[in-house]
């Protein structure tokens, strides 16, 4: 496989760096952004886009300008957005002929579902999210969901049962209402970075490999949707 590393252009706020992995076999890219306290280099993020790479799925990962300057805080969301509009158009420009989704970790997967409620790109085939942050820790709410059902193209939600981001109990009923558009993994034991206890007898390497799965087998059926209506 083929790891490219390159920048993308965030209008005049300048470049931000992003990594393109590519296997040859490659059927699906996946605009991959990062969550709000990590970035692009995270073991997480090179561990999902190893093991998608080995499933014939290429990731393109990014850093959000915040990030890419060492500061702590996240950027505006004006600029977040920005970021992963700017992130789909590079990636899709240097892999045109492949199908794309985008999403990702926690904030990068929430920040590019308000991209495909708001104004979707053309390019943009469907989103998965590793662990949707729909409230703050231990503080449930429902308001970071109230545009998802804005989105049309299809939704892949990876969730742990121990998750404080996401309370299932709140989460569930609204992925249920997005009707056939989401799709809902639950992960077993799993936090919000998807870690899982001792005592629940799996592995790190089983759980990753249960994530990429899923996406796997998600993207297999999306192209096979989007090649029947073309």
């Amino acid at each position: 496989m083929n790891e490219t590393q390159t920048l993308v252009m965030v209008g005049t706020r300048g470049p931000v760096s992003a990594v393109l992995l590519q296997p040859d076999d490659a059927r699906l890219l996946y605009v991959l952004g990062h969550g709000a306290g990590a970035g692009m280099r995270h073991p997480f993020m090179e561990r999902v886009a190893t093991d998608l790479a080995d499933r014939g799925i290429a990731t393109f990962r990014y850093q959000f300008p915040y990030m890419e300057a060492g500061r702590r805080s996240p950027d505006p969301p004006s600029v977040l957005q920005e970021t992963v509009r700017a992130a789909i158009a590079a990636a899709h420009q240097r892999v045109p002929d492949l199908a794309l989704i985008a999403g990702g970790k926690s904030m990068g997967g929430r920040i590019s579902s308000h991209v495909a409620a708001d104004d979707p790109p053309a390019e943009l085939s469907g989103l998965v999210f590793l662990g949707y942050p729909l409230h703050a820790p231990k503080k449930p709410a429902v308001k970071r969901a109230e545009h998802l059902s804005q989105i049309h193209t299809p939704m892949l939600f990876l969730q742990g049962t121990r998750d404080d981001l996401a309370d299932l109990t709140l989460l569930t009923p609204i992925v249920d209402q997005l009707g056939s558009n989401a799709t809902m993994h639950i992960v077993k034991g799993g936090n919000h970075s998807f870690k899982v206890l001792k005592r629940s007898g799996r592995t790190e390497d089983e759980v990753m490999a249960e994530l990429a799965d899923v996406v796997q087998g998600w993207g297999t059926d999306l192209m096979k949707g989007n090649a029947a209506t073309d």
